[in-house]
């Protein structure tokens, strides 16, 4: 009976995943033709297949491909890192900026505009700021939340976010006393953009992402565990503490490479891993995959629609992400009841 119920639980996640993975290739391929700039079958196929240089192929391989692969990279890796935070604290309302990982990282990249390093870091101004950022803000709540080696994870809950509006004001202040150039360009980062330039940083993006999707699921026993409570995940042979530090550092590292490559993109971590749970169930060993395969999807789909919606002008991907994602969820609410 036992291996009945084995077989058909594993039956249906190798159907899950073949689905999932289905829409994220259909996803990737309708990213392609999609744009300001409209690009049939026959085109792309061409100017793939040729090695003449053309605006097509220009416009595919330049610009199109790497906003698909920083997609994936960004919208997988804020995913798996709200449930790994959702399911630590055991709390469904908890993202991956909930620990003030995206009030850090924007006030580091007022910081670097208002200051004026550009000519030092030229291109990677804005990840290298606000990945610095995010991460002394991760540093900060650790340490805020640490007492006497034991990580508290409601302590850590609420200093992350007071250590967030602490960021998210300091960042409104200097917003109001910048220049309009200023302004500009540190509102159009915090709203979230896929148009990144720089291969090194999507390909970085992207490594992390998956690395991060590997370890993560070295953790799925005792995340499982954790869902009966901290003690009883202690009881059951697990040590919690070590755990609950390795989770912490996995998720903040995540989700400040996604916030330094792509801005501050909002509800992809909240939202996405409720829906999953829905439909797959809450056994991490399916969920994970399921997660960053489906925030992939998510936030290639909100591109798209970012890139169409006013073509050939373009909205930022976190307005998308906000209104359909809140919109998704409060229906999903209000269906469950």
């Amino acid at each position: 009976m036992k291996i009945l119920i084995l077989k058909n639980r594993l039956s249906s996640w190798i159907l899950y995943l073949t689905v999932f993975s289905i829409l994220l290739f259909a996803a990737s391929i309708a990213s392609i033709f999609v744009g300001s700039a409209d690009i049939s079958f026959a085109g792309a196929f061409e100017a793939l297949m040729s090695n003449n240089t053309g605006i097509e192929r220009e416009i595919i391989l330049n610009l199109r491909l790497p906003r698909i692969l920083l997609a994936i990279a960004v919208g997988g890796a804020l995913s798996i890192s709200g449930v790994l935070l959702q399911s630590m604290f055991r709390n469904p309302l908890v993202e991956p900026y909930t620990l003030g990982i995206s009030g850090g990282a924007g006030l580091g990249v007022c910081l670097c505009i208002i200051f004026k390093v550009s000519g030092i870091l030229g291109i990677i101004l804005y990840p290298a700021g606000g990945f610095l950022g995010a991460g002394l803000v991760m540093a900060l709540v650790y340490m805020l939340s640490v007492k006497s080696g034991v990580l508290k994870i409601q302590s850590m809950l609420l200093n992350g976010v007071m250590v967030s509006f602490i960021a998210s004001s300091l960042m409104m202040l200097m917003m109001a006393i910048s220049r309009v150039e200023e302004l500009h360009g540190i509102i159009f980062w915090i709203m979230g953009s896929l148009d990144q330039p720089s291969w090194p940083l999507i390909i970085t993006a992207l490594v992390v992402s998956l690395g991060g999707l590997v370890v993560s699921h070295n953790f799925c026993l005792i995340l499982n565990a954790f869902a009966l409570g901290e003690k009883e995940a202690f009881h059951l042979g697990f040590n919690t503490e070590r755990a609950k530090k390795q989770i912490f550092l996995i998720s903040s590292v995540l989700a400040g490479v996604s916030v330094s490559a792509a801005g501050i993109i909002g509800f992809i971590g909240l939202v996405v891993p409720h829906f999953v749970r829905m439909v797959v169930g809450s056994d991490h060993r399916i969920l994970l995959v399921s997660s960053y395969l489906c925030g992939a999807v998510f936030l290639i789909i909100c591109d798209m629609m970012a890139r169409s919606i006013i073509a050939p002008l373009e909205l930022p991907v976190g307005v998308i992400t906000g209104v359909i994602g809140g919109g998704l969820f409060i229906y999903a609410m209000a269906k469950k009841g």
